[in-house]
């Protein structure tokens, strides 16, 4: 099996454009391995109205459409690997994947983003799947016409609070703090909505229900009292865990330099602590965690991919 110019590890917005652009700019044998579809996270957003040259109401699923088929008109190859990690000896990367095959790279781009936080409360694992979520866009047609709560405070908190807003008959957002994390369009938005009822200084301290599911959640406000919100439905969103995972070698220790937080430590160009290493999107420091900056993420590496070869081999 030959050796791959570039090997890029998640399908996302970052890995995507990563691929359009090592492939567009003479790289020939590129293989972005991503286990599912193509798209990432941003697939299970109900409204996205902050992309550049996207007006109207158009969902995250919508924007990411015709991602792939462009990236894959010049040459760019999907393979339907889970890749568990990635080692490097010399020169070359070693990509080994849960089927037990492994492939060579001369460099790699990583973009495998994050990961729903839980928010710890009581019965949330017990209830996961069963009246307990992370997305709206999957699971809010279940409670149409239905109450349901959301718990969070920021931007995606607030965006799918809304979304819920239209198909169920209310939506109790649960905050613990009294103010926002969020675009101010949007908080006005929210304070705007008549079906929505702000349950703020508090936090989600059980989930409970029956064999069927949820029917209830309790809260506790700072002065120590409970409500119990009668609903069948519970969404949480209160942030993402890097899914850093590919990057721990055998020994435990992690292939580049990471910070406390588990997120790759990189420089302007997304260049990792090791040579030929790429780190881009939501798994980078600061990283912004919107879909126009993981396709800059994914430009920029991409061009330093192919700097990166074209020197390693010539």
């Amino acid at each position: 099996m030959s050796i791959l110019d570039c090997a890029i590890i998640g399908g996302g917005p970052a890995g995507l454009t990563a691929g359009l652009y090592t492939t567009r700019g003479g790289l020939e044998n590129v293989t972005m391995f991503e286990k599912g579809m193509p798209g990432g996270q941003i697939t299970n957003s109900s409204e996205i109205e902050n992309y550049p040259g996207v007006t109207g109401e158009i969902t995250g699923m919508d924007l990411m459409m015709p991602w792939p088929a462009q990236c894959q008109k010049f040459g760019l190859k999907h393979d339907m690997l889970n890749i568990t990690r990635v080692s490097k000896s010399g020169d070359i990367f070693t990509i080994y994947a849960e089927d037990g095959t492994s492939q060579d790279a001369h460099s790699v781009i990583i973009g495998t983003g994050s990961s729903p936080r839980r928010a710890g409360f009581t019965g949330e694992d017990d209830f996961f799947g069963r009246g307990v979520s992370t997305c709206a866009t999957c699971d809010g047609f279940f409670y149409k016409g239905k109450e349901v709560v959301v718990v969070g405070g920021g931007d995606t908190a607030l965006e799918e609070a809304l979304y819920l807003a239209k198909i169920c008959s209310k939506v109790y957002l649960v905050h613990r703090r009294d103010t926002f994390r969020s675009a101010p369009n949007t908080i006005e938005r929210l304070k705007n909505t008549r079906n929505i009822e702000l349950v703020l200084n508090s936090v989600p301290d059980e989930v409970y229900g029956d064999a069927a599911g949820v029917t209830g959640l309790r809260v506790k406000n700072r002065d120590g009292e409970t409500r119990n919100i009668e609903v069948p439905g519970v969404f949480t969103f209160v942030g993402n865990d890097v899914n850093n995972q590919t990057l721990i070698q055998e020994d435990g220790s992690f292939l580049c330099d990471m910070n406390e937080q588990g997120q790759v430590i990189v420089d302007i160009s997304m260049k990792t602590s090791v040579s030929g290493l790429f780190a881009t999107g939501d798994m980078r420091i600061a990283a912004p965690k919107q879909v126009v900056s993981a396709a800059g993420d994914g430009a920029v590496a991409a061009l330093q991919a192919i700097s990166y070869v074209d020197e390693l081999l010539n």
